[in-house]
């Protein structure tokens, strides 16, 4: 499965490790050259991953608002013990990025904070029910979460199934694999053939636009609305 890691190709990880309160951020290169891997080594969730593809959608989580204001950041996933943020484009230097990131988030956890509102994580770490899906999306769901999912968390970011339609697996990448060069040879030679492999009903694997809803946007706007009301 090592082909299918966003083609990572195992290079050596630099670290930088900034202390505060006992606290050692490190972090780690991800097969996207514009998303970073920030380990605060602390626990960020606790058994599920959130995306925040941009500013509308970070109303959920107060960490990720506050990396939002900072300039250049585009993108914010939040795995079980680490943070991904990504960066606009190739002219955002992350060498003007990463001193702001780390202060973020050291100030974040040093607030003792939740890191996302409570109701969104409750509602976020539910588990699906699964019993009336039939037999093939089982198998499918079974795959991702015990053979593609790990490895591709490793790397900053996460896959995860929308649905399974005439032999078409349609699946939204998220993360640092999001917008990443690498990500189509990951879902051609990695996903897709592990797929086809143990399911021959599968014919294609297709990753599906990551836009963000209109619900979301809405309860971005009530929730600013709140803001200015206070």
């Amino acid at each position: 499965m090592a082909s299918a890691r966003c083609l990572r190709f195992l290079r050596p990880h630099r670290i930088i490790s900034t202390p505060y309160r006992r606290m050692f951020i490190q972090t780690q290169d991800t097969p996207n050259p514009n998303s970073l891997k920030f380990i605060p080594g602390v626990q960020v969730l606790d058994n599920f991953t959130m995306d925040f593809p941009s500013r509308s959608a970070a109303y959920r989580s107060p960490l990720a608002r506050q990396l939002f204001t900072i300039n250049g950041v585009s993108r914010v996933f939040f795995g079980h013990d680490f943070i991904t943020v990504s960066k606009a484009d190739d002219d955002v230097e992350w060498s003007l990025l990463k001193p702001e990131i780390f202060a973020s988030i050291m100030d974040f956890f040093a607030s003792n904070i939740p890191v996302v509102n409570e109701e969104d994580c409750i509602e976020s770490s539910t588990v699906d029910a699964y019993d009336d899906e039939d037999e093939t999306v089982l198998m499918i769901r079974e795959l991702l979460d015990t053979r593609i999912r790990p490895t591709v968390q490793e790397d900053g970011g996460d896959i995860t199934f929308v649905s399974f339609e005439d032999g078409v697996v349609k699946l939204r990448l998220q993360g640092s694999c999001s917008s990443c060069p690498s990500s189509v040879v990951t879902l051609k030679n990695g996903v897709e053939n592990m797929l086809q492999f143990y399911i021959p009903e599968v014919r294609q694997v297709e990753a599906v636009d990551d836009e963000v809803d209109s619900v979301s946007k809405q309860a971005f706007d009530e929730f600013e609305k709140k803001l200015e009301t206070k």
